[in-house]
């Protein structure tokens, strides 16, 4: 799926490097509000470098063969000056943008405000089409001030003022329990909860019915008035099929060919998981009738998304939202964030 190629580092040196063809931009932190002239840097480089959290072990990650560019952003505003070389380059991208409303709970204290983010979702969906921006409100958390009810109504505020401007609403609900430092951020940097009350964070069986159907009827009014929005969830295992609310995957194969469809070479390759070899008179094989299974067997199992490179780190993004599970602390991304220029390698400097 991800080709090695021999590259050229900025030190001089001779490397190996993989090749993606597709470039998840990125799971672990927040690239175009953040990074934004580091990655295009990079990209005119033709490479980066993506160490390990784990072992610290380096790749590097060539751009030679990237046809296609997945942002995941709550802000992005820096990236749009910039989107033009990537369509110079021929290169397709889309944007999964959070843009939820916290703001009286402050659980995202680096955000800008909302409505500044409505204004910027509503302008990156005016530049590209609504198909190529996804919303997420993600996660679903509740506190004091926002029990089930509150979520929704919020909820339909926000998707009334972006109307038309996106296909797609991709939620989650907040893993409390499966992340040690969510709990303690919860706990620590909100008045919302107390060690004894964070759990009630996570949204019990019941809790998640009524925000589904809830959901399902603001789908449902929204379509009366003519906006067709696709419900979504990301990486839960919970089958709310019934409700007509779909597993979904957030690097995907299925939308990738139904924007870039006229891009035959990245077609076959995301119905095969191979780069098309052309004939001796230069056509490409015809397109398989079957998509092959190419789930990114590196993410958690409830999750849809086909294979990818990420090439982002933990522990550099500067929105410090409070559920966040990529950051160990403030203290920690402010450090690794005095480090990087333009012209680092990797976000780790």
């Amino acid at each position: 799926m991800k080709d090695h190629v021999t590259i050229t580092t900025d030190s001089g040196e001779r490397v190996e490097a993989v090749a993606p063809v597709v470039v998840s931009a990125s799971r672990s932190t927040d690239i175009p509000a953040f990074y934004a002239r580091w990655f295009f840097h990079r990209l005119r480089r033709g490479y980066c470098v993506w160490i390990n959290p784990f072992n610290r072990r380096r790749t590097y990650v060539s751009f030679a063969r990237c046809r296609v560019v997945v942002f995941w952003t709550k802000n992005p505003k820096p990236i749009l000056p910039y989107l033009h070389e990537l369509d110079e380059r021929g290169i397709h991208y889309y944007f999964q943008v959070t843009l939820n409303d916290y703001e009286a709970e402050g659980f995202e204290p680096g955000v800008p405000p909302l409505t500044e983010r409505i204004a910027t979702f509503r302008e990156l969906a005016g530049r590209l089409g609504a198909a190529r921006v996804v919303w997420r409100f993600d996660p679903l958390i509740l506190s004091p001030t926002t029990p089930p009810p509150e979520l929704l109504a919020r909820i339909r505020r926000v998707g009334n003022a972006l109307a038309h401007c996106t296909e797609k609403l991709v939620f989650s609900f907040v893993d409390v329990q499966a992340y040690r430092k969510v709990r303690q951020n919860l706990v620590r940097e909100t008045r919302s909860f107390t060690a004894d009350s964070v759990a009630q964070g996570e949204p019990d069986a019941a809790q998640r019915a009524v925000i589904v159907e809830g959901l399902a009827r603001l789908r449902d009014a929204w379509a009366e008035r003519g906006w067709a929005v696709e419900l979504a969830t990301c990486a839960e295992a919970d089958d709310f099929s019934a409700y007509g609310i779909a597993h979904n995957c957030c690097v995907d194969a299925a939308l990738m060919e139904r924007l870039f469809g006229d891009d035959h070479a990245l077609v076959y390759y995301l119905r095969t998981g191979r780069w098309p070899e052309p004939d001796l008179f230069g056509a490409c094989p015809p397109l398989p009738a079957e998509r092959r299974n190419l789930k990114d067997k590196g993410q958690r199992r409830a999750c849809g998304c086909m294979v990818s490179k990420d090439i982002g780190q933990y522990d550099t993004c500067r929105h410090f939202c409070v559920y966040c599970y990529a950051n160990s602390s403030r203290d920690r991304v402010q450090a690794n964030a005095a480090r990087v220029d333009d012209e680092s390698e990797s976000l780790l400097g």
